[in-house]
């Protein structure tokens, strides 16, 4: 059974930096597809991104600012989010799967087994 813990959520004004850590224990975290979601409020949840092997997938709206990489000596999966917008605020949820993740229509499927509780990113303009 993996846990995931996430950190390093905040508030930041348009245009700032942020980067939201994973930390996977447990299990090894490279093992897995892991991505990240997003929900803001009044939202449905959102797939940010996705890894697996070498491969990323970015939705449209952070292709360009967001970067997701992992650390596997550290066992924690990172989300570098630049030039960040007012509309990315959220509560952002890291998730893995021992599958290869799915993307239909343009949107990453979240049928994933393991995911975290969850930190928030505030952004204000």
């Amino acid at each position: 059974q993996m846990k995931l813990v996430e950190s390093g959520g905040g508030s930041v004004q348009a245009g700032g930096s942020l980067t939201l850590s994973c930390a996977a224990s447990g299990d090894t975290l490279s093992s897995y597809s892991p991505a990240w979601f997003r929900q803001a409020p009044g939202k449905e949840r959102e797939g940010v991104a996705a890894l697996y092997n070498s491969n990323t997938w970015y939705t449209d709206s952070v292709k360009g600012r967001f970067t997701i990489t992992v650390d596997s000596a550290k066992n924690t999966l990172f989300l570098q989010m630049n030039s960040l917008q007012p509309e990315d605020s959220a509560t952002y949820y890291c998730a893995a799967d021992s599958r290869p993740p799915l993307v239909s229509g343009g949107k990453l499927i979240g049928d994933f087994r393991y995911w975290g509780q969850g930190t928030t990113v505030t952004v204000s303009s």
